[in-house]
């Protein structure tokens, strides 16, 4: 049993796109089948040069997603806005429900909005009934890369974290994490292990 996982993500400067492609990797690497795309710029000047943008298709593709942004005022940037807003489709068939989701970004400061960005995020998915899968405090990965539970960010101004290996290593964590779960839901199993002797629904 494996899981179709779709990694889409808006990047301005290379910092959400390599955070994406460690995102990517670590879903690989729990067993998912998946596709890393960005979505298309919104100006004439802009571009994705030979990748392909993503496309709505693609989501209804996957069974789980992984979003990715810079911080805008504690904001998505606009391009991935956009791109959520043509979902509206997916969203009135009801695709989009009932698939895990997490969600991934950057700030030029420490305090620049990540986590306010990452909860504007999880207000779509809200919407979309979706099953928010945020890292947490769950492994070690996510103290070292910044200790965010809401997301893997990275800080790309001065006196932050950047793209270390400790932040790109979240990263991984949270794909792979994703992919756990989706893989987990899609076998109609609990997403966390019975522990020997323990009695389910016991006191």
């Amino acid at each position: 049993m494996t899981a179709k996982i779709a990694v889409i993500y808006y990047s301005a400067t290379g910092t959400v796109r390599a955070l994406a492609e460690a995102v990517a990797d670590g879903a690989a690497s729990a067993g998912a089948e998946v596709r890393l795309r960005p979505v298309a710029e919104l100006t004439a000047d802009g571009g994705n040069g030979a990748v392909a943008p993503a496309s709505v298709e693609d989501l209804a593709w996957a069974d789980a997603y992984a979003f990715g942004t810079p911080s805008r005022f504690g904001t998505p940037a606009a391009p991935l806005k956009h791109f959520l807003d043509q979902a509206v489709g997916l969203w009135q068939e009801g695709v989009l429900a009932d698939k895990p989701v997490t969600a991934f970004t950057s700030a030029h400061n420490r305090h620049g909005g990540t986590e306010a960005t990452l909860l504007s995020l999880a207000n779509v998915f809200y919407h979309w009934g979706a099953l928010i899968v945020p890292p947490g405090y769950t492994d070690t990965a996510v103290y070292a890369g910044g200790g965010n539970p809401y997301g893997a960010s990275a800080v790309s101004g001065p006196g932050g974290d950047g793209l270390k290996d400790a932040v790109l290593g979240a990263a991984r964590y949270q794909g792979a994490r994703l992919a756990r779960t989706a893989i987990r839901l899609r076998a109609g199993t609990s997403s966390r292990p019975v522990e020997t002797g323990a009695v389910p629904g016991g006191a």
